[in-house]
């Protein structure tokens, strides 16, 4: 591992390796501070922060690593100063995870509070940061107000109950995330290049003494699928981490960080090897919980190697009832918007799930210097990036050449169900050759919410309702697709995307009570169910047994193409077929614009200027019921 001390940074230091303090692989004397700007300081030791004006300060990215010391030994009164963006809005939600404590002499992590979040004033200083106990935080050119009354952990307890109130009080143990909502108004105040809150993202200066070593976090077993007891942990660290490493080696799999191979070991899992990441709309407008657009996004680890990203589904955007279940009224809001999971940014909060009682460990060799954002699998916030190619260099405690390893996922087909115009399902098949066709810890993930009252999901065991479902490809596989409705309900289903897929031509539901096979790739599928669960009617396949030559041919009958310089929609119909219908529906299935009565021009037009950027369904039907679908993008 290569790993570039300081570069193009600037270092400002009385003694590193002092004979004051030989225990120190780092020391930095009082009167003195370290600047590391938009690189990596890689200590193999502990760090001493001798007293309270000994600083280190991590500016644009820069990141500290340290080696693979089993304990936590840094120690000092002094500071460690990194920056974080949460959201601006003081009705939306960040899970976080802190990267440091609170400072202390001895040699150790430290617990943490709100008090050590602080306001930028300057490249080096802070000011003007106060914590009040009413429901809104804000932010000025001056000052930045944070209120306490939404600082919550929870540690082995209830997705929906048992959230411990924090308040102010250092009680945060290394490794224990927290909940915090932003705040409002904005502050231009630039440091850097980077406003602090340009009224987007509010800017905090974590301060304290850097976690370092070995970390344990507690977990619980699940008493059942529908209200799992889960843990919200994070990245403790003042640098990135894989949280594939994390979730793979505390999930029953031991990984060969030579070949990033990895092996399930039974009867050793700890967690289910999944990760649920909170995402809060930004339009979040109440303090009112059944007024949320929000929920939990789930990641699982099963890339090609350990070192390679997982999957990641976005939550099912759902409103939420006053005593924290879902409920099913709510906008309609696009499921199609992923992220990148595998890296885990400095603070980044998420919740484990348990599976025996006792802990988790987060360790050093899992860290790596990652610079956040889409490229690079490591974001805070959204993004609708795919990375392709193998990794660039990446520095690392491990020792890993990530050069040799692909940041492609897995392939996978993203499917997205719409259930009563409410909120869309999204689901993800995954093929890797590492999983089985049944149930794979950590491979496949259960759903963050198992009690939503109307749902779709793979019913792969357990009465769990699986939303990724990893298994090795074969063009011959029928793979179940359940639906539950606690009352009549309307299911509108399409390929929302397709990753690295391309084992098959079609994709297909098929209903085995009908025996219907309908086009999912091109089309969406339709149709309203009674109350109940339906686990054996419905499979998606990738071909179509009963397809007859005249269906096949129908389709190559004409030629579809979004022309996004003249936005126009063109439709080439050279054999001049009667048709009945041309109908142009969004992603979501909503419809958006139709034509009837075409009849049998060789070729259509449509304008498509006023059309929102994104994939639209377009669906022709001739004279005598024919009909195809045809997915375009509009791009303005």
């Amino acid at each position: 591992m290569r790993s570039n001390l300081l570069k193009g940074s600037l270092l400002l230091m009385v003694a590193m390796f002092n004979q004051e303090s030989l225990m120190a692989q780092m020391y930095v004397s009082p009167n003195s501070y370290v600047f590391v700007n938009n690189e990596q300081l890689f200590v193999k030791g502990d760090l001493e922060l001798n007293s309270g004006t000994s600083n280190l300060y991590l500016r644009s990215e820069g990141q500290l690593l340290q080696g693979t010391t089993v304990s936590g030994n840094n120690k000092g009164v002094g500071d460690l100063s990194v920056y974080q963006e949460g959201t601006s809005n003081n009705f939306g939600y960040n899970q976080w995870c802190s990267p440091v404590g609170v400072p202390n002499a001895a040699a150790g992590n430290n617990a943490f509070g709100i008090g050590q979040l602080k306001r930028p004033s300057t490249v080096t200083n802070f000011g003007g940061e106060s914590i009040v106990t009413t429901l809104d935080g804000s932010s000025t050119n001056s000052t930045l107000v944070i209120s306490n009354r939404w600082i919550y952990k929870f540690v082995n307890s209830n997705q929906y109950a048992n959230w411990v109130y924090v308040g102010s009080a250092n009680t945060l143990l290394p490794g224990e995330g927290f909940t915090m909502k932003g705040v409002s108004g904005s502050d231009n105040t630039t440091i850097l290049g980077v406003v602090n809150n340009p009224g987007n993202n509010q800017r905090y200066d974590f301060r304290g003494k850097p976690n370092d070593g070995t970390i344990d976090i507690t977990v619980g077993s699940t008493p059942g699928p529908d209200y799992p007891n889960r843990t919200l942990t994070g990245n403790p660290y003042p640098s990135a981490i894989n949280v594939n490493l994390f979730l793979l080696e505390n999930s029953g799999y031991t990984v060969n960080y030579g070949t990033g191979a990895y092996v399930f070991v039974p009867g050793t899992a700890k967690i289910n090897g999944n990760a649920y990441y909170w995402e809060h709309a930004k339009t979040a407008n109440s303090h009112v919980l059944s007024q949320y657009v929000a929920g939990y996004g789930t990641y699982s680890p099963n890339g090609a190697t350990a070192f390679s990203p997982g999957t990641y589904v976005n939550a099912s955007w759902n409103t939420y009832n006053g005593d924290g279940t879902p409920n099913t009224t709510g906008p309609v809001l696009p499921g199609a918007e992923r992220y990148k999971r595998m890296f885990a940014p400095i603070g980044q909060g998420f919740q484990v799930q348990g599976l025996v009682n006792g802990t988790v460990q987060m360790k050093n060799i899992y860290r790596v210097f990652v610079k956040e954002g889409a490229a690079s699998n490591s974001t805070f916030d959204r993004t609708a990036n795919t990375a392709t190619g193998n990794w660039p260099e990446i520095q690392n405690v491990a020792g890993v050449d990530y050069s040799k390893y692909s940041k492609a996922e897995v392939p996978q087909i993203r499917i997205h169900t719409v259930l009563n115009d409410q909120f869309t399902r999204e689901t993800a098949l995954a093929f890797n050759s590492n999983a089985t066709d049944g149930y794979d810890v950590a491979l496949d993930a259960v759903a963050s919410e198992g009690s939503l009252p109307n749902d779709t999901y793979f019913p792969l065991s357990d009465g769990s309702q699986y939303v990724i479902s990893t298994m090795p490809f074969s063009i011959d596989k029928r793979i179940p697709f359940a639906f539950k409705a606690s009352a009549q309900t309307t299911y509108r289903i399409t390929v929302g995307d397709l990753i690295n897929f391309d084992l098959a031509e079609n994709i297909y539901l098929h209903d085995k009570q009908t025996g219907e096979y309908f086009d999912i790739k091109n089309n969406f599928f339709e149709i309203t169910l009674p109350a109940g669960s339906v686990k054996d009617r419905f499979e998606i396949t990738f071909q179509d047994e009963k397809l007859s030559s005249n269906d096949a041919a129908f389709a190559d009958n004409f030629v579809v193409y979004q022309n996004n310089e003249s936005h126009n929609l063109t439709i080439g119909n050279p054999k001049q077929l009667d048709l009945k219908s041309c109908t142009v529906f969004d992603i979501t299935g909503k419809q958006v614009f139709t034509k009837a009565n075409l009849g049998s021009n060789a070729e259509y037009t449509f304008p498509t200027s006023g059309l929102s950027d994104g994939v639209y369904i377009v669906r022709v039907n001739s004279k005598d019921n024919q009909e195809f679908g045809k997915k375009v993008l509009v791009k303005k």
